[in-house]
């Protein structure tokens, strides 16, 4: 840099030289015009370059003089700001010992010029690497400071003759700005900052319906006061909204109290107990570091919504962006009330006859309870006399039988199922899209499809994670379910009374809860058995859907040669790996199958099987009830029921899954 500056400045006083054979040329040039123009040029040439002489010669030295003067001022000048000025510097070795600190360094530190290691002033430097430091925040007494800290090579520093004999090659800049009294207001401003939630109980109406009715009123009450009183000890305030919800208002310092105490409010809120059989749960969202107060209400109702669509007992605090979950381990709880499936369909019914037309998407990999709850809201859309498409993607070996009912009938439309191409091509601004058994965007047959849809429909069993669809205009998100074709298959009653499955439909939902049941072993509420007989007074044949769970000689030959290599972990954990086969598109299935068989061994609390699919790794978790298998896959990004849950993994090995799986196993059984 020093070179090129000075390069610069010879040109910019050679310049006049380079003037000279200028004049020369336009001299020699003249000639061929007029001899007089050209001796005229010559001898304003020589006049000129006599008068460059005499300038150089005479006033050379004074020039030199005078640069050699301001550059040692401009260097006394630069001297005297660093070693006077009030923000602390110093000048340090890799090794962190201080070469050099100016006045304002040694007056607050109490040093020397050369005041020793820096790790002995600020013990946070203790083993630090300066080349990779840039800034770090250091204290000394009771103060704070943020230290910047830049390469500073001797070279660039001559003018400073107290380090003319150091010779080592790099050194550090050092600049110290004092922070103590920003710190303080920003962690205050944090403190003080208010943080809005809303406190619901879950299951309020099924409690008040179990007890008699004298003594609903004096529940309410010590639920009321169990609320104030914890809340109460971490300086919040609570205020009922209605009779099964609250508002709480507290600021950040002891919300942090309150997250610190795990939210034992959960497992309190269950000791109320004045004759009711079910025990209270409540669901609590919370709304942190939203621009405004409205703003943290907003992340307070997004995180109940979640909360609840999760299956409640359970705290969901939303971060901005960010999501955290507390709780969630207790069984959900089935709604005997059907006004919210009644309220669900009419606003369905709505949302369909405003479209021209219906698509229908579910999840990759599509199985029985995905078909079976698509065929239901196809039946339901073409009861509004509505075009209706299915998206289905890969579907396993299970499925076939029962597409190829549908495709070989002339009752039904050649373009019922597309594929995802098909289906963006077929998608218009007046098309209403609906999923069925997910929740999340990027686990549907066609993502893109979504990104184009402006009215989508969600209707799923499965518990809502940090990914969900936003914004849809309906989302009816019941994690109690057993499956998404029970809920449709309640949908289907309240649609319209003369709407009627016909037997091939009914077969095909039917077969939904069938498979997501575990024929009826696992998850089957009151609400699944009425669901399971409005379906056969629509034609539901047993039989016939006993034949579709039928499989053949390999897939049951693979099920038990997983089950007979699977590992016991922790005597009450079983780890199964399904071998992958080629052209075998059922081995996702049969490793789920085999997870559930897997459970039958006595003293086995959880099972989990995985198997690669194209690339992928699929896992499979399944459990009685005393393990909640969900919470341990959403640490693996997957997710799921307390009971049936996966996880799905790529770029990796079915080693490495493994390993993650027994590391969460470890951490849930500590």
């Amino acid at each position: 840099m020093e070179e090129k500056k000075t390069n610069s400045l010879r040109i910019y006083f050679r310049w006049p030289v380079f003037l000279v054979p200028v004049l020369l040329a336009l001299a020699i040039a003249g000639a061929f015009l007029d001899l007089r123009i050209a001796m005229a040029l010559l001898g304003a040439t020589v006049v000129y370059l006599l008068a460059l002489l005499i300038i150089f010669l005479v006033f050379r030295k004074t020039v030199k003089k005078r640069l050699i003067d301001y550059g040692a001022s401009y260097a006394q000048a630069q001297n005297q700001l660093l070693r006077q000025v009030e923000i602390p510097f110093a000048l340090a070795d890799q090794e962190g010992d201080v070469l050099w600190s100016n006045k304002t360094f040694r007056t607050l530190f109490n040093t020397k010029k050369r005041s020793g290691l820096l790790s002995g002033l600020f013990p946070e430097l203790e083993n630090a690497d300066y080349k990779k430091l840039h800034q770090t925040h250091v204290s000394y007494g009771e103060r704070t400071y943020l230290m910047y800290c830049t390469p500073f090579r001797i070279e660039s520093a001559k003018e400073l003759g107290e380090l003319a004999d150091i010779d080592t090659p790099a050194l550090f800049n050092l600049y110290l700005i004092d922070e103590t009294d920003l710190l303080y207001y920003r962690k205050t401003l944090r403190e003080e900052r208010a943080v809005m939630a809303l406190i619901y109980i879950d299951n309020y109406e099924e409690v008040m319906e179990g007890i008699e009715y004298v003594r609903r009123s004096l529940l309410s009450a010590l639920l009321e006061r169990k609320l104030n009183k914890y809340i109460s000890q971490f300086g919040g305030l609570v205020r009922k909204l209605e009779k099964d919800r609250y508002l709480l208002v507290l600021k950040q310092k002891d919300f942090d109290a309150l997250e610190a105490d795990k939210f034992s409010l959960l497992d309190e809120i269950k000791t109320v107990n004045i004759g009711n059989d079910l025990a209270v749960t409540i669901s609590i969202g919370v709304g942190l570091n939203g621009q405004s107060i409205e703003e943290c209400y907003n992340y307070a109702r997004s995180a109940i919504d979640m909360a609840l669509g999760r299956g409640g007992d359970q705290v969901v605090i939303k971060d901005g962006p960010e999501v955290r979950y507390f709780g969630g381990k207790a069984k959900t709880t089935e709604r005997t009330t059907r006004v919210k499936a009644r309220i669900k369909a009419h606003a369905l019914r709505e949302l369909i006859e405003a479209r021209e037309s219906v698509m229908i998407m579910g999840h990759p990999n599509s199985d029985l309870d995905c078909i079976g709850a698509a065929i239901g809201i196809y039946r339901a859309a073409k009861f509004s006399q509505k075009k209706v498409h299915i998206v289905t993607g890969e579907v396993n070996n299970s499925v076939k039988p029962l597409l190829e009912r549908f495709k070989g009938s002339s009752e039904y439309e050649e373009e019922l199922f597309v594929g995802s191409q098909r289906a963006l091509e077929l998608f218009d601004k007046d098309t209403l899209l609906v999923i069925v058994d997910t929740n999340r965007p990027s686990y549907t047959v066609c993502p893109d499809l979504l990104k184009r849809a402006d009215s989508v429909v969600v209707m799923d069993h499965h518990r809502l994670s940090r990914e969900k669809i936003e914004n849809a205009l309906l989302s009816y998100v019941e994690p109690y379910a057993s499956s998404a074709s029970e809920l449709v298959a309640e949908i289907i009653q309240y649609y319209d009374d003369n709407l009627k499955l016909r037997p091939a439909e009914a077969d095909a939902v039917f077969a939904g809860i069938v498979m997501d049941t575990n024929n009826f072993e696992d998850k089957s509420g009151v609400r699944t058995f009425e669901a399971a007989a409005y379906l056969r007074r629509n034609g539901a044949d047993v039989t016939r859907v006993r034949k579709l769970f039928r499989e053949s000689m390999q897939d049951y030959k693979l099920r038990a040669e997983t089950i007979s290599n699977a590992e016991v972990y922790r005597d009450i954990y079983v780890i199964g790996v399904c071998p992958s086969r080629e052209l075998n598109r059922n081995q996702t299935v049969v490793a789920a199958q085999a997870a559930n068989e897997l459970l039958e061994i006595k003293g086995i609390k959880a099972s989990f099987v995985l198997t690669v699919y194209e690339n992928k790794i699929y896992l499979s978790a399944r459990s009685i009830d005393e393990i909640n298998v969900q919470v341990m896959m959403e640490k693996l990004s997957g997710g799921g029921h307390q009971s049936v849950a996966g996880a799905q993994f790529t770029n990796t090995t079915v080693d490495d899954v493994i390993a993650r799986l027994k590391t969460v196993i470890d951490g849930q059984e500590q």
